[in-house]
């Protein structure tokens, strides 16, 4: 029984004041902002062009491991290429 009056307790606390809750929360969300170490332009440039760079390096890995691949259960099987 004390623990469903506990939980009715915390439910009517927390249901308080929504646009006071909400304004406290959104202080609390540019506080947070404030403290990110934002990067620059060049930073950001830099690591998309990794990020492409690196996708473009797997793609053509998994290209020429698919295309192995099927050669070599095309071969096996003794199916005809196409």
């Amino acid at each position: 029984m004390a623990m469903s009056d506990n939980l009715k307790e915390s439910t009517e606390q927390g249901s308080g004041n929504f646009i006071s809750r909400g304004l406290k929360f959104l202080s609390e969300v540019r506080g947070e902002l404030a403290r990110v170490t934002w990067p620059t332009r060049r930073e950001v440039w830099a690591t998309t062009i990794v990020v492409i760079l690196t996708s473009m390096v797997f793609g053509v890995y998994l290209y020429i491991v698919d295309v192995g691949l099927s050669t070599f259960v095309y071969w096996i099987t003794g199916s005809s290429n196409g």
